[in-house]
């Protein structure tokens, strides 16, 4: 077949070694053959040397754009070589060349005219974009701040704030990349006293597993396996004296879970694993109400801080809420998939958060009883839930680690992680000391502004009992923040407090550690 003057077509060589080297000097040297620039034209590599033939100049350089942007997202074409009068004008050029010579020539204008600094190839002002360049095309360049010693060139950012010390580094290959910093964020922690064993009190049968502060902070209640409430007073338990004792209710008939005082009313809450929530007037220690609804043992229980509201959770995988008098069910909170293990009421929305054991937290309206949001970051069973008094924020406590949120949407803000146990409690004080106590006899606090864990200790089974029941069930810091008290495993009651000796002398922070693990922690998202 012949074309219309008689001439046979042009057909394309065979792809041999010969051709192949061709266009590689085609596509990586077009300034001139014997380049010994080793930068000349990295981004040709784009034009793939076998571009069909197109007649229309302008389509052929929107599809070599195109090309360049696919296979090189993070590169500019801000890049000098024959724009100057280097090349050689008599040179025959293909238009995959000229297209490719016409966009780096519009690259470097915008390049010398400050507009495409540190924005990469085509869009966005992502960090650590590339910027392919000669050093000669630099050197009149107003955005340049400083040339170092070892050749690398710095340049100002987009914004002008080159004075700032901040700005991209220019190596001396003539790549221009900015300087990408790591992306922790490294919180300095506030120093904290060690907290150290003051007095251990003797006085259930069983595993203690509840507690609850009075509103005076004058008393303390707690719960245990033995089935049976004790109330002690704070002040004489702090010193062991053996009158600490004031009372001790008797009425459920299964382990206490849970307990809570009410600060409007002299009333002590309970629930049991027995399905029954009690309510007690504390003037005539006796059961004046009770909470029929629960279809197995009640885990959790709490009261809201300004509705006359009681909440409780338990193994029925529900929290229903009830009316302290009345005694009737206002929400039958349903969604979770086990048992509600935690529980925590504040008087903004969310004024309900649950935790479970199906690794889930939910977040509730609680004037429509409908679940707001839920958050899936933890991958085992929620157990603790605590809230500071001095923000609106919360913790979760579950065997992968604790993590931090943001009380109003849920929103994750970041994981305590090195405790690994299963967290069966979490207190906060206003100083900001979080503890975490597991159920191997394991207590870790931490700064709960910085995350940072300043102390890890283990608590010691007492004479008598087994080394494996030294597991603390339950823990909560007295009104004041001076006072823990931990509910454990070997049926003992501990008063624990800041050691009055320590300082940031005797007791200072590793630095050196917690910036190696808040970089480390950096790369992981949850």
């Amino acid at each position: 077949m012949t074309s219309a003057n008689g001439a046979a077509p042009t057909s394309l060589a065979p792809l041999t070694s010969g051709t192949s080297l061709k266009r590689s000097r085609l596509l990586f040297d077009t300034s001139s053959t014997n380049s010994s620039d080793p930068l000349a034209n990295p981004l040709a590599a784009a034009t793939l040397a076998f571009v069909p033939p197109l007649f229309d100049a302008q389509i052929h350089k929107a599809s070599v754009k195109r090309r360049i942007g696919f296979f090189y997202p993070d590169a500019n074409l801000a890049y000098q070589s024959e724009l100057d009068g280097e090349g050689d004008s008599s040179k025959k050029e293909t238009a995959t060349v000229r297209a490719v010579k016409e966009l780096r020539r519009e690259a470097l204008d915008r390049l010398r005219s400050g507009e495409d600094i540190g924005a990469g190839g085509s869009s966005g002002d992502g960090e650590g974009r590339l910027v392919i360049h000669r050093e000669l095309d630099l050197k009149n360049n107003s955005h340049v701040i400083d040339t170092r010693n070892d050749g690398a060139i710095v340049l100002a950012d987009s914004k002008g704030e080159g004075s700032s010390g901040e700005g991209k580094t220019v190596r001396p290959g003539g790549i221009l990349v900015e300087r990408k910093e790591s992306n922790a964020v490294i919180p300095t922690p506030k120093w904290h006293a060690p907290w150290r064993l003051s007095t251990v009190l003797s006085s259930h049968l069983g595993w203690v597993r509840s507690i609850a502060f009075d509103p005076t902070n004058t008393m303390f209640a707690t719960g245990g396996g033995d089935r049976v409430i004790k109330i002690f007073d704070l002040a004489k338990a702090c010193v062991a004296s053996s009158d600490a004792l004031k009372i001790t209710l008797t009425g459920h008939i299964s382990p206490v879970r849970g307990l809570a005082f009410s600060e409007r009313h002299p009333y002590l809450f309970s629930a049991g694993e027995d399905k029954m929530v009690k309510c007690w007037d504390l003037e005539t220690n006796q059961v004046i109400r009770h909470y029929h609804g629960h279809l197995s043992g009640v885990f959790a229980l709490k009261l809201h801080p300004t509705l006359d509201v009681l909440v409780t959770g338990g193994r029925d995988a529900v929290a229903r809420v009830w009316d302290m008098r009345t005694k009737h069910q206002i929400h039958c909170l349903t969604g979770h998939d086990n048992t509600v293990g935690a529980i925590l009421t504040k008087g903004v929305d969310p004024q309900i958060i649950t935790g479970s054991y199906d690794s889930t937290i939910k977040l509730w309206d609680l004037a429509a009883g409908k679940c707001m949001t839920t958050l899936t970051h933890h991958k085992k069973a929620v157990r603790a839930l605590a809230q500071p008094t001095f923000e609106n924020t919360f913790i979760s406590g579950a065997a992968d680690n604790l993590k931090k949120w943001v009380g109003s949407d849920g929103r994750f803000i970041k994981n305590f992680t090195g405790h690994k146990a299963v967290i069966n409690a979490l207190a906060i004080n206003d100083d900001g000391v979080v503890l975490s106590a597991a159920d191997d006899g394991t207590m870790n606090f931490w700064d709960y502004g910085s995350g940072h864990c300043f102390q890890t200790s283990t608590t010691v089974p007492q004479p008598g009992s087994l080394d494996a029941e030294n597991g603390i069930f339950a823990a909560e810091f007295d009104l004041t923040g001076t006072r823990l008290i931990t509910c454990e495993a070997d049926k003992s009651i501990k008063i624990w407090k800041e050691d009055e000796q320590a300082s940031e002398l005797t007791h200072p922070i590793d630095i050196a550690k917690w910036r190696k693990k808040c970089i480390s922690e950096s790369k992981r998202r949850y």
